[in-house]
């Protein structure tokens, strides 16, 4: 089928299935972003095992291939009577694998603070949460908005995990097994689904560029 076929077919389902890749990412990479930071203040607060568990978290979930997680939740958890939704477990693997990435963009955002803030926040008599809260994370922050970006855009394409499980409406990968059990989209279907998630990064680059260029701290 050419594009023209394809699109005056399929046209709704492929831009029901870009919003679907769209609200995964948006809630994976909230989900991500959240947990990254707690396993973050956990990895440098002053309790030892604390800081090893945290480590522990990100060589786990930073080396674990999304698609065996995914295999792990759906399939191996059931035994332990863990049943969760397939849109359910599609998330929680979207969002355990970036958390740990997350993590150690942060971990290198606050390795540009000077030491001698930290040193000047001991002096002033800040307890560890407020460092955290007024010197440390809004630095790191600052200085993590183009990793964060790149991290957004390997969630979008992590999402394609949704493609292995039964959702409805399906994300822009499953959108291909779709049409090719009805119609030989071929290389085609392919093609548009690729050009959508292109042009999705193209986008979250753009916008990522413009908040680094006007948060970032100059040195």
């Amino acid at each position: 089928m050419s594009i023209n076929e394809l699109l005056a077919q399929y046209g709704d389902k492929y831009i029901q299935a870009l919003f679907t890749t769209w609200k995964l990412t948006a809630l994976a990479f909230v989900l991500a972003f959240v947990i990254g930071v707690v396993i973050t203040v956990i990895r440098i607060c002053p309790i030892k095992p604390a800081r090893v568990a945290g480590d522990f978290y990100v060589q786990i979930f930073r080396n674990i291939p999304g698609a065996a997680l995914l295999i792990v939740l759906v399939y191996a958890l059931p035994y332990l009577n863990l049943v969760w939704s397939y849109y359910a477990c599609v998330l929680i693997a979207t969002s355990l694998i970036p958390s740990a990435f997350c993590s150690e963009y942060l971990m290198a955002g606050m390795n540009t603070i000077a030491v001698g803030q930290i040193e000047a926040a001991r002096a002033l008599g800040m307890t560890f949460f407020q460092m955290l809260k007024n010197v440390i994370f809004p630095q790191a922050l600052r200085a993590s908005v183009l990793p964060m970006t790149n991290l957004l855009v390997a969630t979008m394409l992590t999402t394609a995990l949704a493609s292995q499980v039964p959702l409805n409406p399906t994300d822009l990968t499953g959108i291909v097994s779709y049409i090719n059990t009805r119609a030989v989209g071929g290389v085609t279907a392919f093609l548009i689904s690729a050009v959508l998630y292109c042009a999705t990064a193209v986008v979250i680059g753009q916008l990522g560029s413009l908040l680094d260029r006007k948060v970032r701290i100059l040195r």
